[in-house]
């Protein structure tokens, strides 16, 4: 089978298109046939070893896992032993990073339980771009919890967990202010934003508006800068951005929780078979669909994840792989 394969830490151009041998389903494993694959920041962040981190759980001096792609939506091709939750033929998508990952491929193996049927209305490319981001987005308010009526700012509401995180908070009666571009705003409104804030525009953390929760997706403000924003008993949480966004949400966020009714946190998702029901039934409802940006062949994968590193996708960089 062809797969996209990297053997080094690096640029895109590390990303090379080769020929591999198709795996072979073990018992409680399934055989996706692949049909698109869509990338995430993790993806470019295991890629370019540019936090530290990865290197630790990732490979010291070289990545452990070549084939990259966490998000995938295809076709049963084959299942191991004991597997009666599909058959060949079956529809599915999932998150596969936790079973080794290897989306960017046209065959992946499996464990069933990191799929789930394809929304029904989805094409399966619209299916790839859903499991991490929506799962993501899903968590993360689940863990924020806001009341009907609760003030929710999404910073970075134009990519791909921004995109879910306003149509979700829509969904649970939240008013949703939104932070992206300019040239974004009219998709954030049609997602359901009450309010679209130009972040070159206005500096947010400077309206003295108070929030209920803060959802910090992308672009950077210091933790403390969302600490003044939070109204009494509010929430930020940290689901995305950058290595500074990232320690600092870890190293000063449960010490600027204490002696106070405010929390600031973290959400690292890990998308499971009810996240993956959930996000169906909210797309069955019309109420979240997943926004593509760009939609790359397999062949032009690496050109895909510069895109991505890019920082300006609006919503999902898709790879069709057949």
């Amino acid at each position: 089978m062809n797969a996209i394969v990297y053997t080094r830490y690096g640029t895109p151009d590390e990303l090379v298109l080769r020929e591999v041998p198709t795996p072979e389903p073990g018992d409680g494993e399934v055989r996706v046939r692949v049909r698109a694959a869509s990338l995430n920041a993790a993806d470019w962040h295991l890629l370019t070893a540019d936090i530290p981190l990865v290197r630790l759980q990732s490979g010291l001096l070289r990545p452990r896992r070549r084939i990259l792609g966490m998000d995938v939506a295809g076709v049963v091709d084959a299942v191991g032993k004991g597997i009666t939750t599909c058959r060949p033929g079956d529809e599915v998508f999932g998150d596969v990073w936790g079973a080794g990952g290897g989306a960017l491929a046209q065959y992946v193996c499996v464990p069933a339980a990191c799929l789930a049927p394809a929304p029904r209305g989805l094409t399966l490319e619209q299916a790839a771009a859903v499991p991490l981001a929506g799962a993501t987005a899903l968590q993360a308010l689940r863990r924020a919890a806001p009341a009907k009526g609760d003030h929710v700012l999404v910073q970075g509401a134009a990519g791909g967990v921004g995109t879910f995180a306003v149509q979700i908070a829509k969904a649970l009666g939240a008013r949703v202010t939104a932070v992206c571009s300019a040239r974004n705003a009219d998709q954030a409104g049609e997602l359901g934003a009450d309010r679209v804030v130009d972040y070159a525009i206005t500096d947010v953390t400077a309206e003295g508006e108070r929030y209920d929760v803060i959802l910090g997706v992308n672009g950077y403000h210091p933790i403390r800068a969302y600490r003044r924003m939070l109204a009494p008993g509010g929430r930020y949480l940290m689901v995305g951005g950058g290595g500074r966004q990232m320690l600092e949400a870890l190293a000063l966020g449960r010490l600027l929780s204490l002696g106070g009714d405010r929390s600031l946190g973290f959400v690292t998702a890990k998308t499971g078979p009810e996240d993956l029901a959930e996000l169906t039934r909210l797309i069955g409802e019309g109420s979240v669909r997943p926004v593509i940006d760009r939609t790359f062949p397999l062949a032009e994968a690496a050109e895909a994840m510069r895109h991505l590193g890019g920082g300006h996708a609006r919503g999902k960089v898709v790879v069709a792989v057949e």
